[in-house]
């Protein structure tokens, strides 16, 4: 009888050891390989000596080079995420909306940019865009608009995922009744679906802005040091000029926007 009883008991305690462990495992591994990093880098930008110090935040940013690295990272990231919810809200209707042979073929095949690399990404606008390429009548070889049109066609696909998944599911029976009250097309998406997409489209904008403010191999590939953003200004910080603690204050900012974006994110949701 006591055979039967532990046994039961035993099976229990051993799927609660395999739980356990399988939670522990990626705990261990996000302690050791994010949250040890993440407060090395905080304690560089705030400690220094074994005492609290600001003077590297101060030193940072009173530099010209800081603010303008700060302002070409937000310019990029703003012109980039506006430009890329202009197109993908068009993308997301005819994907997601309109019923068309192939239809899951090109749902895949918008996809794809997003999962290459983004050197990638960089090397082959770099080809296209240089004087020799196909497209070098524009000019846009190492230029702002080159940098920004690689964040579009990389970040594209999440607005038409994110709003085109939202859109599929919305009820269309509140724009059809405002046609037949005699709204023309274009009005009835501006004051009924429009706003009832608005959750949809905040929550991708803040993504895509994230993305494109934290941007590396596009911005280094296509950018170089012209058209830097705070990512690439933290390695060369700590590559080429071994400023450290430079490096560190420049991580707790780019900490500070992705924590903005993703609780924008969130909040959008």
């Amino acid at each position: 009888m006591r055979d039967l009883v532990s046994a039961p008991r035993r099976a229990t305690l051993m799927r609660g050891a395999v739980w356990t462990l399988a939670a522990a495992v990626p705990l261990v591994f996000l302690a050791v390989f994010f949250a040890l990093p993440v407060g090395t880098l905080v304690l560089r930008g705030f400690v220094d000596d074994g005492a609290l110090d600001l003077g590297g935040f101060a030193e940072v940013f009173s530099r010209p080079r800081t603010w303008r690295i700060i302002g070409l990272t937000l310019a990029q990231a703003t012109v980039g995420t506006a430009l890329a919810v202009l197109l993908g809200i068009p993308g997301a209707y005819v994907l997601y909306r309109c019923q068309f042979p192939g239809r899951t073929a090109v749902r895949a095949f918008v996809i794809i940019p997003f999962v290459l690399p983004t050197v990638v990404v960089g090397v082959a606008f770099r080809s296209v865009l240089a004087p020799a390429g196909p497209l070098g009548f524009l000019g846009w070889d190492g230029t702002f608009a080159a940098v920004v049109a690689a964040l579009v066609f990389f970040n594209y696909a999440v607005v038409v995922r994110t709003v085109g998944g939202f859109w599929a599911h919305l009820d269309p029976r509140a724009e059809q009744a405002a046609r037949s009250l005699g709204a023309p097309p274009w009005r009835a998406f501006l004051t009924v679906t429009l706003p009832a997409l608005t959750p949809a489209i905040a929550s991708a904008a803040s993504i895509v802005f994230l993305f494109c403010a934290t941007a590396f191999g596009v911005v280094l590939v296509l950018g170089g040091l012209r058209y830097g953003t705070v990512e690439t200004e933290i390695w060369i910080q700590t590559t080429q000029f071994l400023d450290l603690r430079a490096a560190a204050v420049l991580s707790v900012v780019q900490l500070v926007v992705v924590a903005a974006a993703l609780a924008t994110a969130s909040r959008a949701r």
